[in-house]
């Protein structure tokens, strides 16, 4: 018999990919809509302009790369305070490579990753020898600045509870222009198709091999399956920090949106220990 708690979390799960099904569906219907238009109006920079609405990167070899869901916008009823500060000066860079940078880490080394926010510092340990290409990936992006003052546009508070970042357009379209292959889906701690609070994991389109550049951090156990390459585990402290971010909430008031705290990364580092 199903217990009412494995029911809740069944429904959770579902109406996860369910929001997923939705958002791919949309982003295929949108980027239509923009090859129409580009046609009709005769646009040079079609490609350009298709990608950047659609959230969906292609190589040379058409293959979709990495995006994340888009955050739902709605006008905020109601607002916690801001309980972050304020970003430092600086823009964000938008460079995108065409494949998947080559192998620079010692996959028998630690690694760990801070993310310098202005909410606080968040600790990393990196799960270096079980997803040494994401490891590989997030070292090559922070050394080449691709994180600093990016916005964390996504924060949900129903159903799971996590923090979701990366992205340098801050929309959940964006990504580095290449995939990564999914890794380490039988970690020991996805148990009961439970990502366990303090894990940090991939985000992508729903599709095998699709992660890119945007991941999430989970603060509360989280019902999903193991679908998300989980590559790190948030230190003591950084818990602190994520979860004075979600007790801020999020803008739309139906649980899933942008964080009412301003939670840009101002810096996010790579370092071998």
């Amino acid at each position: 018999m199903v217990s009412q708690e494995q029911r809740r979390r069944q429904l959770a799960r579902e109406k996860f990919l369910r929001q997923q099904q939705r958002r791919t569906s949309a982003r295929r219907k949108a980027r239509m809509r923009n090859a129409v238009i580009a046609s009709v109006l005769g646009v040079v920079l079609v490609g350009s302009l298709a990608l950047y609405t659609t959230g969906v990167l292609k190589d040379d070899d058409g293959k979709a790369n990495a995006s994340a869901e888009v955050t739902p916008s709605a006008s905020p009823t109601s607002k916690a305070p801001d309980p972050c500060d304020k970003p430092a000066e600086g823009k964000v860079k938008t460079q995108t490579w065409k494949k998947e940078p080559a192998m620079t880490i010692d996959k028998s080394a630690k690694y760990a990753m801070t993310l310098s926010t202005t909410c606080g510092d968040i600790g990393i340990d990196l799960k270096t020898s079980a997803a040494p290409h994401t490891v590989n990936s997030f070292n090559f992006l922070a050394g080449k600045g691709y994180f600093d003052h990016t916005a964390c546009h996504r924060l949900t508070t129903n159903g799971i509870f996590v923090l979701q970042c990366g992205d340098p357009t801050g929309q959940g379209s964006g990504g580095p222009g290449y995939n990564i292959p999914d890794e380490n889906l039988k970690d020991k701690s996805l148990k009961g198709n439970t990502y366990p609070a303090g894990t940090v994991a991939m985000a992508n389109t729903g599709q095998p091999g699709s992660g890119g550049s945007q991941f999430f951090l989970v603060y509360q156990d989280s019902p999903l399956p193991p679908s998300y390459t989980p590559f790190g585990t948030i230190s003591k402290d950084g818990m602190t920090v994520l979860k004075k971010i979600a007790a801020a909430g999020e803008s739309t008031g139906a649980g899933d949106g942008a964080p009412n705290a301003t939670v840009v990364i101002d810096k996010a580092t790579v370092t071998k220990s």
